[in-house]
Parts: C-alpha cells; structure tokens; sequence
C-alpha cells in the first residue's frame, strides 16, 4: 500500500505577511484624517457659540424693534457684556469676546476660546 499524504490547508508565512503588511499602509493613510479630532470639537464649538451670540443679538433687535420697552439696549456696551446681556446664561465658560463698545447698526466683535489659536468674528447688532 501506498502511504497517503494528508493535504494540509491554511495559509502559508508569506501570505501573513503581506496582510499584515498591507493592513499597514491601510493604518498609515487612515490615521491622519483621525488624528485632529481635537481640533475639529474646538472649531466646532466656537462655530456654535458664534451662532448663538449671532441669533441672540438678531432676536434682541427684532424685540427692540418691535416695542422698545422689551430687549436689552447695547448700544454702548462692549461686546462681552452685551453677549452676557442677550444671551440666556451668558457666555460659556473659556470663551471672551474683546472689549470693543458697540454702536448703532452692525459690530464685529472678536470671540476667542482660551488655549486656542483661532478666533471668530461675531456680529451684534447695537439698538
């Protein structure tokens, strides 16, 4: 009788290899875009809050506008206090607008998050 082989199956040490190599570059190039996370919450953030002090000061006009008894006056003011003024709860905790004293029609203030670089421009409407 002849001896019978056993077929043996599996992969064989070069074929792991080059998955583990080409998961690899596949790790390589996908890190990146991952990496930053931090800094796309921060921007984030910042967008949001620049649009919460925009639609306060839009809903604060329409208030004034409308009966001048009602809304908060901030002509006068400067930026941060009137942000405080207009905005349920103030300004967030980390976040400053600059100390620039509002005037009638359209302001551009400067929001800022402490410990981070960019800033945004917010506008406030003086009444």
């Amino acid at each position: 009788m002849k001896a019978m082989r056993q077929q043996q199956s599996g992969f064989t040490l070069i074929e792991l290899v080059m998955v583990i190599v080409i998961l690899g570059i596949l790790a390589a190039t996908a890190l990146p875009k991952f990496v930053d996370l931090k800094g796309d919450a921060q921007d984030a953030a910042i967008s949001g809050v620049q649009g919460a002090i925009e639609s306060a000061s839009a809903i604060n006009f329409a208030a004034k506008s409308a009966n001048s008894a009602k809304g908060t006056t901030t002509i006068g003011l400067t930026c941060q206090t009137a942000a405080v003024a207009i905005l349920q709860g103030g300004v967030p905790s980390n976040y400053s607008l600059n100390s620039a004293v509002l005037v009638a029609g359209n302001n551009a203030c400067t929001l800022t998050l402490s410990g981070y670089a960019t800033t945004k421009s917010v506008n406030i409407i003086g009444v």
